[in-house]
C-alpha cells in the first residue's frame, strides 16, 4: 500500500487555495491547511479532513504555530499561495504608501521563504515539491499593480535561486492566470469579472505539473498541457 501523501496549503480558506485542497483531499492527500479567515477556513477544514491552523502567515509567531503542528513528518508538498493585493483600488506607484507596500513585500515574498525554510527539511525526506503562486503581474507592466506585481517578480526570483540552490527538489513558480476569486474583484472594484475562470477550473493544471514534476522553474497554467 502506498502511503498517503501530506501537503502545507496557505491561503487555503478561498480562491485558488480552497480549490486545490478540495481536490486534493478527493485523492487522498493528507492536508495541513492555514489562512487567516477562521470561520471559512474550518469550512474547508470539515470537507476536506484537514487540519486547520489560523492566522496570518507574515506573522513569526503564527509560522511558530504552524512549525508545531507540521512536526516532522514528510511533505509531499508545500503550496504558498497565501497573498496579499494592498490596497483597493490599486494605487499607482507614485501613490502607494510604503508601509503598504512593505506589508505587500512581507506577505507576498518575506512569508514564503520562511515557510519554506521550516519546511526544505520535510520536503527533502519525502522528495517533495514546492510551489510558489506566482502572477502575470509579475512579469508584466500594468498600472496600478506595481506593489503586488513587483512583490511576485521578488518571489519568482526567490523561487529560481532556490531552486538551484536545492538541485534535488522541484522548486516551481506557478501562474495560474486570472481567477474569479475575492482578490481579483478587489483588484477591479465594482467592475464585472464574470468572465473569468473559476479557480476549480485551474487545479488540474497544477495536479498536472504536480505529475510530470519537469526541473524546476516558473510555469504558467495556460501553457501546460493537461490530460484528459
Amino acid at each position: 500500500m502506498s502511503k498517503q501523501r501530506r501537503a502545507l496549503i496557505t491561503g487555503a480558506s478561498a480562491g485558488f487555495g480552497r480549490a486545490v485542497a478540495l481536490a486534493l483531499a478527493e485523492q487522498g492527500w493528507q492536508l495541513i491547511i492555514t489562512a487567516r479567515g477562521a470561520a471559512e477556513l474550518e469550512k474547508v477544514a470539515a470537507a476536506t479532513g484537514a487540519r486547520a491552523v489560523a492566522g496570518d502567515i507574515a506573522d513569526p509567531g503564527h509560522r511558530e504555530q504552524l512549525a508545531a503542528a507540521l512536526g516532522s513528518d514528510p511533505l509531499d508538498l508545500v503550496l504558498n499561495n497565501a497573498s496579499a493585493l494592498g490596497p483597493s483600488p490599486l494605487p499607482t506607484l507614485d501613490r502607494i504608501e510604503l508601509t503598504e507596500l512593505s506589508a505587500i513585500l512581507e506577505t507576498n515574498v518575506v512569508a514564503p521563504l520562511a515557510v519554506l525554510q521550516l519546511t526544505l527539511p520535510l520536503l527533502r525526506a519525502a522528495d517533495g515539491v514546492a510551489v510558489n503562486i506566482s502572477s502575470d503581474a509579475a512579469v508584466g507592466a500594468y498600472p496600478g499593480w506595481g506593489g503586488y506585481g513587483s512583490s511576485k517578480a521578488a518571489l519568482d526570483q526567490l523561487t529560481a535561486v532556490l531552486g538551484a540552490e536545492q538541485p534535488e527538489l522541484r522548486i516551481y513558480s506557478f501562474d495560474p492566470g486570472d481567477m474569479r476569486t475575492a482578490m481579483h474583484q478587489a483588484a477591479f472594484p465594482g467592475e464585472d469579472i464574470s468572465d473569468r475562470p473559476e479557480p476549480e477550473t485551474v487545479v488540474p493544471a497544477l495536479l498536472h505539473l504536480l505529475d510530470i514534476r519537469p526541473a524546476s522553474g516558473r510555469y504558467v497554467a495556460s501553457e501546460l498541457p493537461v490530460s484528459s
